[in-house]
């Protein structure tokens, strides 16, 4: 499999993986969803609570924050010494201690600290609750790593997908430079070149074929090709997205080295 950097912002990231079919693509984007560890609250205990909301409420929106990880530092909780029962190699504790005064107040992500300065929330804008006058909260919550087969809070990426590589030509002989299709075409990816009708950005096809409705039979043909994918991977911000990549990698390949040995086996 070969790799190409396509656009890089922020926690996205557009690539071409070239040499693969269409059934290790999937098994690449289950992976990514599915066995790629990411921290998150899985522990909330509530000292105190006087606002409106309930507590189980309170915590299921704590456990949805997405929590920078650092793999390096924890380990899952069925592989730690400790045998998951929590310790400073598989758990990490946060707190919240918030009082409103005479007005309302905001309670967010932010305001959760962290006893690992390298886990801290992706986003500090998130809400959580708002107080009302004199109402109080204190809370001590525990983290830790797990993976999107055991609760999608623990999935490190919002959205994954991927699509053919799509191959968008022109017949010249049959083309009658109507421009039909630069004015049809949703991605612009056709233009005029002083007499010719000429193609760009052709990625960013999605192969609605709207141009090869418009167009005479034959001008304009569309396909796709079998062994390259585009992939578009959005992250919570737990991890970068080229780590989820070369994770989920890693994670493929033991899973098919232990299938392997284990066909040899029978």
């Amino acid at each position: 499999m070969e790799i190409t950097i396509i656009h890089r912002q922020d926690d996205v990231i557009h690539f071409l993986a070239e040499g693969i079919n269409v059934s290790f693509a999937n098994a690449l984007r289950r992976t990514m969803l599915t066995r790629v560890p990411a921290m998150a609250i899985d522990e909330v205990l509530v000292l105190e609570n006087t606002s409106v909301m309930y507590d189980e409420i309170l915590a299921h929106r704590m456990g949805l924050v997405p929590l920078v990880t650092d793999l390096e530092s924890y380990n899952l909780p069925q592989d730690c010494d400790c045998e998951g029962k929590g310790c400073s190699l598989c758990q990490c504790t946060l707190t919240l201690e918030k009082e409103a005064g005479s007005e309302e107040v905001v309670v967010y992500s932010g305001d959760l600290t962290s006893q690992d300065p390298k886990v801290t929330v992706a986003s500090d804008k998130i809400p959580l609750v708002k107080l009302a006058q004199n109402q109080r909260l204190i809370i001590e919550a525990y983290a830790r790593l797990g993976t999107g087969l055991e609760n999608a809070k623990f999935q490190p990426v919002s959205t994954v997908s991927y699509k053919y590589v799509p191959i968008v030509e022109v017949e010249e002989s049959k083309c009658t430079k109507c421009e039909a299709c630069v004015e049809v075409c949703p991605k612009k990816i056709f233009k005029i070149n002083g007499d010719v009708i000429t193609t760009q950005s052709t990625l960013d096809c999605s192969m609605c074929e709207i141009c090869v409705q418009e167009c005479e039979p034959g001008a304009i043909t569309i396909g796709s090709k079998n062994d390259a994918f585009l992939f578009k991977v959005e992250s919570t911000g737990a991890l970068s997205p080229e780590t989820i990549v070369e994770k989920a990698s890693e994670i493929l390949k033991e899973r098919v080295r232990v299938a392997l040995d284990f066909a040899g086996t029978l």
